[in-house]
Parts: C-alpha cells; sequence; structure tokens
C-alpha cells in the first residue's frame, strides 16, 4: 500500500511540475516567444544576426554576433524559455578585426543616417542589421519596400568593402 502511496505521489508531482500548456505550444508560438527573448537581450545590436528555426519544439538557432559573450548569453536565455524541448546552436562568433568594426561603424552612419532610413534609426530594435565579416556585407532584417531595399543595398556600397550581399527582405 505504501509503494502504491509513493508511486502515485511521484506521478501527481511530476504532472504537476510539468509546465501548463508546454505541450500544446505550437511550434510558431515558441518561434515567437523565442524571437521576443533575442530581440530583448540588450547586447543583441544592428551588428549582429540570428535567424530561428522551430519543428517539434526543438529550436535551431543560426547566425553571427559580434562577441562571444553574446551568444552564450542568448542561448543561455532561449533554454530558459518555456516549451523549449531541445536547442542546437549554430551560432558564429564574427573574427575580431579592426578593419571591420571601422566598415561596421562606416555601414551604420552610411545606411542610418540616411534621411530615408532615420525613422528606423530611433527603434528601440532597428530592424536592418549589417553583418561584416573579413569585409563581406550581408544586409539582413526588414524594410518597408523593394525602394528601401535598393536604397540600403546601394547606400552599403562604401569604400573598403569587398561585397554586399542583399538578404533584407520586405513586409509585402
Amino acid at each position: 500500500m505504501r509503494i502504491r502511496l509513493a508511486a502515485l505521489f511521484i506521478i501527481v508531482t511530476a504532472l504537476m511540475s510539468r509546465p501548463a500548456g508546454a505541450a500544446q505550444l505550437s511550434d510558431a508560438v515558441l518561434a515567437d516567444r523565442v524571437a521576443e527573448v533575442v530581440r530583448e537581450y540588450v547586447h543583441f545590436g544592428i551588428f549582429d544576426d540570428i535567424s530561428i528555426r522551430v519543428e517539434n519544439r526543438s529550436v535551431t538557432l543560426n547566425g553571427r554576433v559580434t562577441m562571444p559573450y553574446k551568444r552564450d548569453d542568448i542561448v543561455a536565455r532561449v533554454k530558459k524559455v518555456d516549451g523549449v524541448r531541445d536547442l542546437t546552436n549554430n551560432i558564429t562568433v564574427l573574427p575580431v578585426s579592426l578593419y571591420d568594426s571601422d566598415l561596421r561603424d562606416r555601414l551604420a552612419r552610411a545606411i542610418y543616417g540616411n534621411s530615408a532610413f532615420r525613422h528606423y534609426a530611433s527603434m528601440v530594435n532597428p530592424p536592418i542589421h549589417i553583418v561584416v565579416e573579413n569585409g563581406r556585407v550581408t544586409l539582413t532584417g526588414m524594410v518597408n519596400s523593394e525602394v528601401e531595399k535598393m536604397l540600403a543595398y546601394s547606400l552599403a556600397q562604401v569604400p573598403g568593402v569587398m561585397s554586399v550581399k542583399n538578404e533584407l527582405k520586405t513586409d509585402r
């Protein structure tokens, strides 16, 4: 009798300790929660880029960040999101380079200093991300139109840039 009560107590405790609704959480909702956690990370900036894939509550993080602590902090924050079953970390740290750092600053001034993009610059999380690796630039994020997408690409052609890859998406 004692064994049955102990077993019943263990089962009830295990069921009660499980997060409510975690099993019924859709991948889309979980992806939104993870994206929010990444966006709210105070050190995540316009020179970092993270993409999120969720399948059966297994989260995969891809992207590039400028410092190792950012990768570690983001992974730790995502692990705490209710409903994450597994986490695969494919975030790489960009090489430390004074040349790339200078390019990042000049690109940010060129793009966000342009009158067409000033409204983005005033946002808490500006939507255009500028990833620079060994002089090669990748623009990611979201803009309102194809015109803005092409303008950002054009503005990114600053002296010293080896190539520009335009992966900006539009709302449309």
